[in-house]
């Protein structure tokens, strides 16, 4: 026993406290972290989801009247001439193709021939209407045709995980964001952890991508200058101690419990873990510590530690319900057999290596 006792005093290698030594380190024993048991109180006062959303000021805009030409849009023009040598056309062609014209600050093209239109103000077809007017007079029936282009105007930017990333003209058909998202492509990371943000002038919203989809309010109507950003949720939690997998671990849905965050490292090391020492380390907001610990006087963060006790009735359920939130840290204890089998190793490890040499220094 004293030799036992001497090479677990050495300190042998381990990956982290035991559930003794956390608790050792609580505010009831002048530590400075709190030390929870999880029950169906706690699990419902700590169940803190962020909560995304656009703000009202993006849900109460209208509906851009995409129809409409404003100044700084970008206009491509093709224009059809119904004879061999027309005005506009290359020799042996009938139509003259016009790219990228620029309505002006003051809402006006110019076309050859045409001269100065008025642009802003009009819908396409009403400007392909007084084009066709101004020209009929110079060339016989001449048909043209108008689109509006990606540009300075009524315009959106979408970057991000996209399928085509770009600049995109607001038209009727991708006055909203969810019309513009497939018009991009739609987004090519998993619908579930897919974030939108939109930012407009200097304000900024974020939702979840699923959200446009199941809350029909959340698929607001664009506006000219809008910059859309998809990309996948940046949450984390990390996983140490007798686990399957030690790391940084980026969530894979909008919610996450504890039960779930176990499973995706791989679950407890069968040979290894504690599982009435299963912890959840986070610095809480002194509102839901207050809450938790049945206090009104704590402020500021408070250092918590959660344990789960899995070999509870409830237990699994417990962790079912348990949910982790951002910058989380899942540790599982060592059982406390674990570490006298290494004390042990050591020692008859250390016999053999005795035994060895000396066989080896018989003659």
């Amino acid at each position: 026993m004293a030799l036992v006792s001497g090479v677990a005093a050495c300190g042998l290698p381990r990956s982290g406290p035991n559930k003794r030594e956390i608790y050792s380190g609580s505010v009831e024993r002048q530590g400075d972290a709190f030390v929870v048991s999880v029950n169906d109180r706690v699990t419902r006062a700590t169940a803190v989801v962020p909560a995304l959303g656009f703000s009202s000021a993006f849900q109460r805009a209208g509906l851009v009247g995409s129809d409409m030409i404003q100044p700084g849009d970008t206009l491509g023009l093709t224009i059809y001439e119904n004879v061999d040598d027309g005005l506009l056309a290359q020799k042996g062609a009938n139509a003259s193709i016009l790219e990228e014209v620029q309505v002006d600050g003051a809402g006006f093209i110019f076309i050859p021939y045409a001269g100065r239109i008025r642009a802003a103000g009009n819908t396409p077809e009403r400007l392909r209407e007084i084009i066709t007017e101004k020209l009929d007079a110079q060339t016989p029936d001449p048909q043209v045709v108008v689109r509006r282009l990606a540009g300075n105007g009524s315009s959106v930017s979408i970057i991000g995980s996209v399928g085509a990333q770009g600049i995109y003209p607001i038209e009727r058909p991708t006055r909203t964001l969810s019309n513009m998202l497939s018009a991009a492509g739609g987004v090519t990371i998993a619908p579930e952890i897919a974030q939108i943000t939109v930012i407009r002038g200097d304000q900024r919203s974020k939702v979840w991508f699923q959200d446009l989809f199941e809350q029909p309010g959340f698929d607001i109507a664009l506006r000219g200058g809008d910059r859309i950003l998809v990309e996948p949720d940046k949450r984390a939690f990390t996983a140490l101690g007798a686990t399957g997998a030690q790391s940084r671990v980026t969530f894979n849905t909008q919610t996450l419990s504890a039960l779930e965050a176990i499973a995706q490292v791989g679950g407890l090391s069968s040979g290894l873990a504690d599982p009435k020492g299963v912890f959840v380390l986070r610095n809480e907001p002194a509102e839901i510590a207050n809450a938790v610990l049945g206090r009104t006087d704590l402020q500021g963060d408070q250092r918590m530690a959660y344990v789960l006790d899995l070999t509870e009735p409830t237990g699994m359920f417990m962790a079912r319900d348990f949910v982790i939130r951002d910058g989380d840290t899942v540790y599982v204890t060592e059982a406390p057999f674990v570490q006298w089998m290494k004390t042990l190793s050591a020692i008859t490890g250390g016999a053999n290596s005795v035994n060895s040499v000396t066989a080896l220094s018989k003659p």
